[in-house]
């Protein structure tokens, strides 16, 4: 159990990281990496979730 709380704060660290980071590019820098910003959120998750 204190492992899972543990993934899961980490996880959610490594979320808001990316949310933040992605959330920084204009929409010109995300539409050149082929991403829109509503795909963010699920982006992180993706990311967090490895």
């Amino acid at each position: 159990m204190l492992l899972a709380t543990f993934r899961f704060i980490q996880s959610w660290k490594s979320y808001n990281f990316t949310v933040q980071s992605l959330s920084r590019l204009s929409d010109r820098e995300l539409a050149d990496v082929g991403i829109s910003r509503s795909d963010i959120p699920r982006i992180a998750w993706d990311k967090a979730t490895r």
